[in-house]
């Protein structure tokens, strides 16, 4: 089983990536974010850490997290995002890396993908085997952002301002595949890539 992480930046095209590869070939897809949702529920690891840090009130009724609370406290202040991200962080890399080793134990899957936010800045390259970078043009981005998203031009900066620079990815990725164009030249670049590897087994 190759484990292999996807990054790129916000309007690169990841999503629709992951749902192709998942739909054509024996693999499963983590989202890191939807792990950390998971990990913040009543019950699961980090629940208990975040209501003791932020207190009741990120609460709702019936007592889950509410997480545009939380996203409000939270960013109006450093340190305390600082914080829930040293709690969550680790929380998230921890479950995919306890993922993987299952995965590789049951020995059915071909592919194993993870999508994260900070793929490259949380250190997953030693736990991946190798990472792909998803590239569209910041133009190509900048439209599919505004369309799909409703996202205005100031929104689009904010977000790509704080995002890895092109050289960096290009830098940390194994793998680049451009989603410029048609996402059918997307998806050829990719099965090029998984018959590859297919064929090596």
């Amino acid at each position: 089983m190759r484990v292999i992480g996807i990054t790129g930046g916000v309007g690169a095209g990841k999503s629709k990536v992951l749902e192709y590869l998942e739909e054509k070939y024996n693999c499963q897809v983590i989202l890191a974010d939807k792990v950390a949702h998971m990990l913040e529920e009543k019950g699961q690891k980090c629940y208990e850490e975040l209501t003791a840090l932020l207190g009741e009130e990120i609460l709702s009724p019936d007592k889950s997290i509410d997480k545009q609370k939380m996203a409000g406290i939270i960013f109006a202040d450093r340190d305390l995002l600082h914080k829930v991200n040293y709690i969550v962080h680790p929380a998230v890399k921890a479950y995919i890396v306890k993922t993987i080793e299952d995965k590789r134990i049951e020995g059915r899957l071909d592919f194993l993908f993870i999508e994260a936010a900070l793929l490259i800045e949380d250190g997953y390259d030693v736990i991946v085997d190798e990472l792909w970078y998803i590239h569209s043009d910041v133009d190509v981005r900048r439209d599919r952002l505004k369309s799909t998203r409703a996202y205005s031009d100031e929104k689009i900066d904010e977000i790509i301002q704080k995002q890895l620079s092109e050289e960096e990815f290009r830098k940390h990725c194994k793998v680049i595949i451009d989603n410029s164009g048609s996402f059918k030249a997307a998806c050829k670049q990719i099965d090029e890539k998984m018959e590859e590897y297919l064929c090596q087994r």
